[in-house]
Order: C-alpha cells, then sequence, then structure tokens
C-alpha cells in the first residue's frame, strides 16, 4: 500500500519529467485550435472551414496547413483576429514546397500541398490570434451513400465542430456529439477530443422530405 508521500512523490517525479518532454505533453496541453465545417451538398463533396490559431512562438512568422492526401484546396484566406488585418495566403504544391524551403513534417510528395499564411513576426511575450479559411474537395471521405449523406474524416483538434447542409438532418455518429439547430435551421454536431491523438468520426444524416 502506497502512503501519501510516496503518491505525491511519484506526482512530483511524474511532472519534472514531463516537463523535459515539451513534444509531448505541453505542445498538447498549450494547444488551442479549433475547427468548423460547413458541408455543402453531398454531391460536390466539397465543404467549407474556418480554424482558430493562437501563436506564440517568438519570431514565428508564417502558418502551415498541409492538405490531407486525397483531398484538394482552393480559396484560402486568412486574418488576424485582433485587428481585422487580412493577410496573405498561397497554396503550394510539389517541388514549390520544397523550393520554399518549408518543413512539412513528412516527406514532400509531387502531390504534396500545403496552405501557406504569412503574417509579422511574433514578438516575445506576445501572441497572435489567426482565423484561417479554406474550401475543400474530398470525394472519398465525403460522399452520398444511396440517400444518405456520409461524413468520415479523422479530427486531431481539441474542438471540432460539422454543420450540416441546409435541409439535412442528423441520423448517426459514430463519436458522441452535442447537437444543436444553428438560427438558420442547420443542424450542427459538435465533437470534443481529449486525447493526444485523433478520432475517427463517421456521421450520416438524410435529406427531409
Amino acid at each position: 500500500m502506497r502512503t501519501w508521500p510516496a503518491i505525491a512523490a511519484a506526482v512530483a517525479a511524474a511532472v519534472s519529467a514531463s516537463a523535459q518532454e515539451p513534444g509531448r505533453l505541453d505542445e498538447r496541453a498549450h494547444q488551442d485550435r479549433e475547427i468548423v465545417y460547413f458541408l455543402r451538398d453531398p454531391d460536390t463533396h466539397a465543404f467549407d472551414l474556418y480554424h482558430d490559431y493562437t501563436e506564440t512562438k517568438e519570431g514565428m512568422d508564417r502558418y502551415l496547413n498541409v492538405v490531407r492526401k486525397g483531398s484538394t484546396v482552393a480559396n484560402p484566406s486568412a486574418r488576424i483576429l485582433d485587428t481585422g488585418e487580412a493577410l496573405a495566403s498561397e497554396i503550394l504544391k510539389g517541388e514549390a514546397i520544397t523550393k520554399a524551403g518549408l518543413d512539412i513534417g513528412e516527406p514532400v510528395r509531387p502531390d504534396s500541398e500545403v496552405v501557406l499564411v504569412r503574417f509579422p513576426p511574433v514578438a516575445r511575450g506576445a501572441s497572435l490570434r489567426l482565423r484561417i479559411s479554406e474550401t475543400y474537395t474530398d470525394p472519398e471521405r465525403y460522399r452520398l451513400d444511396g440517400e444518405e449523406l456520409v461524413w468520415d474524416r479523422s479530427f486531431g483538434r481539441p474542438r471540432n465542430a460539422i454543420v450540416l447542409p441546409a435541409g439535412w438532418y442528423l441520423t448517426a455518429s459514430s463519436i458522441p456529439a452535442t447537437v444543436t439547430e444553428i438560427d438558420d435551421g442547420r443542424i450542427r454536431l459538435d465533437f470534443v477530443n481529449p486525447r493526444p491523438d485523433e478520432i475517427a468520426v463517421v456521421v450520416r444524416a438524410r435529406k427531409r422530405k
């Protein structure tokens, strides 16, 4: 049987160890990204989204969003939420990523695609709140199955939301979600991911008749 002093010592040792691994615990603890997907009609396989991100690293002057394999991106835009200032954004593919000297966290392939957003370098002790908007097309993960809409994508961020197309209602969700009806009548699902990895989410919906 362990005594309280022994338990306290074990907790202190764990905290000390985690402090030496900022890439594992510290980064996740400070991650504040959230993302909202607005689904278009499923026969288009397209959806709009925005994601909010707070950058605190001194000197950081760019944000990279790597496009998932099988998806294509269009119409990227970004702004600083604190001031409303619009930021430059661009889509880079394959060799252009290498020429720009960008580290995307994985080997660059000919079909690799990233959205690059540039912003003023973050000053010491300061932060920058960003909102990035994009449109994606993903025939494999967003599609029709008979009369049902199917969304089959993983979520890696702490807070994730899906807004169904107008006139569609939820029939199933593989992961628990908070379901609400927004002002214009569309159905919104909010998911919380407390894990350090991704959660696989399958959502099905039908069109109202």
